[in-house]
């Protein structure tokens, strides 16, 4: 028993040693780790046709929203009192207006915060139903077609001019300072098309030209024989075409091929910097006019070529066309909930509706209707097979 009582005796005193030791360094092991600052994930949509025939713009409209996105994140932006990390959700519409639905709805599934796109027009206006009726703005940097901003709806906005100044001023410029008389008009039948079409139309008539003949085709069309052939008994001096580069490029050299020796012109859908390789021996110096929906001018040039440069070193290739456009909504969306202080659509909206923000594009604010005030248009041509800029009209 004795034995016994000695040992539970260096028992107890072994358990309240080691107790002790636990306590001593209890305050050690409890020491609070440094909080974690507060951080609000904010989710901006992009949706552009990654794929398809149109892919090399949909990519560089998509990398413009990176780069944005990039430049934010490494900024330590804070929306309240809230440090922002900006997560981009890229989805491809593939220019397909069926697609580009599925592609909104999957969005605002997600949550959004606000969404950047889309590309086309004839993908951006049935998707931005869509987004409107699930109170999330939109900013498309290069859907041109009047209607998308006619609408109605609170939250769409654009930060290029519309078909009505492209097409427009293309009219004009065909008659007035190209002297053509005789002009043929073929549109891809899609909303952007025969929208920048129609109004290039209008514009060349007002301006005292003669529309030989109005044909069209589709934006995945590589035949083009049977209506060029059609237009070449009419002797046009310009042949206009509404549609995008992918198609284009083909066109001009079946132009060639027949002994067309018409100028051609476009809208910003062929002002890309990928028209001289799709084109092939088809380009000719001075023979392509196109307008592109927006355009520097004085001190802003310095930003917008630092901006290419950049564009260039990070993703190993020339911007197309409105990648510049795409990093500045994206900025400008994220400067609107900067000064509403929330993220929530409802709550930055009215911010957005009020920007005046400077950007590698220019000076950007929105009318009434969401469109961008004293919107610019920039005139190119092609020389030794690249873009070559000759005005910036507004």
């Amino acid at each position: 028993m004795q034995l016994n009582t000695k040992l539970a005796v260096i028992a107890a005193a072994v358990a309240l040693a080691a107790c002790g030791k636990k306590e001593e360094a209890a305050p050690e092991a409890a020491a609070p780790a440094a909080a974690p600052a507060s951080e609000l994930v904010v989710k901006i949509g992009h949706v552009g046709p990654t794929s398809g025939a149109i892919a090399h713009l949909g990519k560089d409209n998509e990398n413009g929203a990176k780069m944005a996105i990039e430049e934010l994140n490494a900024a330590g932006v804070m929306i309240g009192s809230q440090k922002a990390k900006f997560e981009l959700l890229a989805e491809d519409d593939a220019a397909d207006p069926k697609q580009g639905t599925a592609a909104a709805q999957k969005l605002v599934d997600a949550k959004v915060n606000g969404v950047i796109g889309h590309l086309n027009s004839g993908t951006t206006i049935p998707a931005s139903q869509i987004y409107n009726d699930a109170g999330i703005p939109q900013i498309s940097p290069s859907a041109t077609n009047p209607k998308y901003t006619r609408q109605g709806y609170a939250g769409a906005f654009r930060v290029v001019a519309d078909d009505t100044a492209l097409g427009g001023t293309l009219g004009k410029y065909a008659v007035e300072t190209l002297k053509s008389k005789n002009i043929a008009v073929i549109d891809d039948r899609t909303a952007y098309g025969q929208g920048v079409a129609d109004e290039f139309e209008k514009a060349a008539q007002a301006a005292g030209g003669t529309i030989v003949g109005r044909e069209f085709t589709n934006d995945k069309a590589t035949d083009f024989n049977a209506i060029l052939t059609s237009l070449k008994a009419k002797k046009p001096d310009v042949v206009f075409f509404g549609g995008m580069d992918a198609v284009a490029g083909p066109m001009l050299k079946q132009m060639k091929q027949l002994g067309i020796n018409a100028k051609f012109m476009g809208g910003d859908g062929i002002c890309s910097s990928a028209l001289p390789q799709l084109a092939g021996d088809g380009l000719s110096d001075d023979q392509v006019y196109c307008a592109e929906a927006g355009g520097v001018e004085g001190e802003q040039k310095a930003g917008m070529e630092k901006f290419r440069a950049d564009f260039k070193a990070k993703f190993g290739a020339e911007v197309q066309v409105y990648a510049p456009y795409v990093y500045d909504a994206v900025k400008v969306m994220a400067d609107a909930m900067v000064k509403a202080g929330s993220s929530d659509p409802a709550q930055y909206l009215p911010a957005l509706k009020a920007t005046d923000y400077k950007g590698v594009t220019g000076q950007i604010a929105f009318d009434e209707k969401g469109d961008i005030k004293n919107g610019a248009l920039t005139l190119y041509t092609y020389k030794g097979g690249a873009r070559s800029e000759l005005a910036v009209i507004r």
